[in-house]
């Protein structure tokens, strides 16, 4: 009988663990059921390069949201994009979204500039005033070509 309550011992402890990584994940990743509400708001970009589905929105460097949604318009060759902003954060009407870098290697993430009215963005208004991904490497290219513009 000793071995039955051992196996059983060692099975609860592993199906604990289990939970508790789970937990865990799920408050990492924000895919948790206790999610704060949130109201969405619409940008089109020329690049969308590194940003996907669950990519983090931040203003201040603080993240406020996520990005639900992205598809292209195949009328515009843009990306419509779909951003999710955390309800009681009222962005200026003014304000600016763009594809930012977390540093040379790091990966993208949206960025929302504030703007000064004192107006605000209502849920599934449009924000038009957007800047894509830049690429690094058709910035070396131009630089090492020598075609950067620098007015000589």
């Amino acid at each position: 009988m000793s071995n039955n309550t051992t196996e059983v011992i060692v099975g609860g402890a592993v199906l604990a663990a289990a939970i508790a990584f789970a937990v865990y994940a799920g408050q990492a990743t924000g895919v948790t059921a206790g999610r704060s509400a949130s109201y969405p708001l619409e940008a089109s970009f020329r690049s969308l390069e590194g940003v996907n589905v669950g990519t983090d929105v931040k203003l201040a460097g603080v993240k406020i949201g996520t990005v639900t949604d992205v598809r292209l318009n195949p009328e515009t060759y843009r990306a419509d994009t779909v951003v999710s902003v955390q309800d009681g954060i009222a962005i200026p009407d003014d304000s600016a979204i763009v594809v930012a870098s977390e540093g040379l290697l790091g990966g993208n993430f949206i960025e929302i500039v504030p703007g000064g009215s004192p107006f605000f963005f209502e849920p599934g208004d449009a924000i038009t005033d957007t800047q894509g991904a830049v690429s690094l490497i058709s910035l070396l290219l131009k630089f090492v070509s020598g075609d950067g513009g620098g007015g000589e």
